[in-house]
């Protein structure tokens, strides 16, 4: 049993980390920076803009889903598995109603047509920096919760049974 609770631990510790490191590297990296580059048009940054997010968006879902089920499969503390469900939520919430909209609005862009002023886009940036903060306080939460369940562990050896006779 220990082996399998040491797997799912690590899984669910990469996924929220790996997770991460990939909303900041897209976000808040190469989605600004790709403007600054010589010859991005407003159009070709929101067309590579659209394939992207939409690639970031399957990744996202499938390490949500990996951490739930590691999560589930570790019994994780209320904590954890609360902290989970709002980054879920918030997954669901720009996967389903927000990534469309915005995908909306680019299309529009691109096809020539003008848009009246949204705050979807900043409303975006807001939820991808809670989005952030949540992936780095759950994989933290999860990781010092894998540790202390190890320390118990190694503390209390599981019992052998050559050591009863």
């Amino acid at each position: 049993m220990r082996r399998w609770h040491t797997t799912g631990s690590l899984l669910l510790t990469l996924s929220l980390f790996v997770w991460a490191g990939m909303v900041f590297g897209i976000s808040f990296l190469e989605a600004p920076l790709k403007f600054t580059a010589p010859q991005i048009t407003v159009a070709l940054g929101l067309g590579i803009g659209r394939i992207v997010f939409a690639a970031l968006n399957k990744d996202e879902l499938a390490l949500a889903t990996l951490a739930l089920l590691s999560a589930f499969y570790l019994r994780v503390p209320a904590q954890v598995g609360a902290g989970l469900l709002i980054l879920s939520s918030i997954l669901l919430a720009q996967t389903f109603w927000l990534l469309p909209a915005l995908d909306v609005r680019a299309t529009a862009v691109l096809a020539g047509r003008t848009r009246p002023p949204s705050s979807l886009h900043l409303l975006y940036i807001v939820v991808e920096i809670i989005k952030l903060i949540f992936l780095l306080l759950m994989g933290s939460w999860a990781h010092n919760w894998s540790l202390n369940v190890a320390r118990q562990r190694i503390a209390v050896p599981a019992s052998r049974p050559h050591d009863a006779a």
